[in-house]
């Protein structure tokens, strides 16, 4: 029963994404949707400027569209439609969606460089989170924190913090991942992958057809979206995918292996926050008040290519980074369930 949803989920999310992104490129190059390049990274990435982005928005439409045809043509009571459950899943990954959507259009076609203000971002985040934990509520989910299989810690309102954490820090570090070509987006498929699979352990099909009707779409973008690249997804897209990625570990119970899961995502993250902090103290104490750089360009990635990696290799290398934390994860959640 569980593998028809994967393979509808997946199949049909493939074909839809795949079908979609050819009708939506002409239009992303019409309205002057293009990619803006760091004058200071890599050389070889100058020739993707203008490259159409905000791509990112097929994953919303196409998984909603997905989910919405197995429940019309092939439920057969294997998928339970729980309204509250549906409601989180796609108010994390179309509000989300919006917001990068927004920042996107501002950036690229108002010509505001920072885009959405970090307050106005905050503001919309803590409104999803706080819809989110109502829905979360009234559907009686535990509001404790899985430390161990026998230990956990009870945060009862503290729950909804760590929720607005969660779909946060998640949607900012795949965001941050989105510099090369299908990097953030073949990641996200192990990682949402993985977590389809521990929805699939507990038996959480609504979880399990939204995590499945997600890969195949993003499966379909990366068919575009790998090297040379014809579309990026955005913070339309990446956005999107990270809070999916938060919302089904929250729903899955396991909170903390996204630390784990999303490995790379969080390398990536942390790497930044120590370039950006030493260069504010080495600024700020240092006699010539100039600030340094322990790595030659954040995001990492970026890094690797100025160290003389081509942009494929660093892919594959983080690829394979994000397979094997993956991997990792699940005979994890196989031990604890056996």
């Amino acid at each position: 029963m569980g593998l028809r949803i994967i393979y509808f989920g997946i199949f049909a999310s493939f074909i839809l994404s795949v079908l979609t992104i050819p009708i939506l490129l002409p239009i992303l190059k019409r309205f002057n949707f293009g990619q803006s390049i760091r004058e200071e990274g890599p050389k070889s990435h100058m020739v993707k400027s203008g490259t159409p982005t905000m791509g990112g928005i097929v994953f919303g439409f196409v998984t909603l569209v997905s989910v919405s045809l197995y429940f019309l043509l092939f439920n057969r009571g294997d998928v339970d439609f729980n309204l509250s459950i549906w409601l989180m899943l796609f108010l994390s990954l179309l509000g989300f969606t919006v917001i990068g959507f927004v920042d996107d259009y501002l950036i690229k076609v108002k010509k505001i460089n920072d885009g959405l203000s970090p307050k106005s971002k905050l503001i919309f985040q803590i409104l999803i989170a706080s819809l989110f934990f109502l829905l979360y509520l009234h559907e009686g989910y535990p509001t404790v924190l899985k430390i161990t299989s026998t230990f956990s810690i009870q945060l009862e309102w503290l729950y909804g913090i760590l929720i607005l954490l969660m779909l946060v820090g998640s949607s900012n570090a795949v965001n941050l991942t989105d510099g090369l070509d299908g990097l953030a987006s073949g990641l996200a498929t192990f990682s949402i992958g993985t977590f389809t699979f521990i929805a699939f352990m507990l038996e959480q099909y609504d979880v399990v057809l939204f995590g499945a009707a997600l890969i195949g779409s993003i499966l379909g973008f990366l068919v575009f979206n790998a090297h040379p690249a014809k579309i990026f997804m955005g913070d339309t897209g990446s956005l999107a995918l990270g809070a999916a990625l938060g919302t089904m570990a929250i729903l899955t119970g396991y909170e903390l292996l996204l630390i784990l899961v999303g490995g790379v995502f969080v390398f990536e993250t942390v790497t930044v926050m120590i370039q950006v902090t030493y260069f504010k103290l080495t600024k700020k104490f240092s006699k010539e008040r100039q600030g340094k750089r322990i790595f030659k360009m954040t995001p990492i990635h970026h890094h690797f290519e100025l160290c003389g990696l081509r942009e494929s290799q660093v892919v594959l290398l983080f690829w394979s980074m994000g397979f094997v934390f993956s991997i990792i994860a699940i005979v994890i959640v196989l031990f604890e369930l056996s």
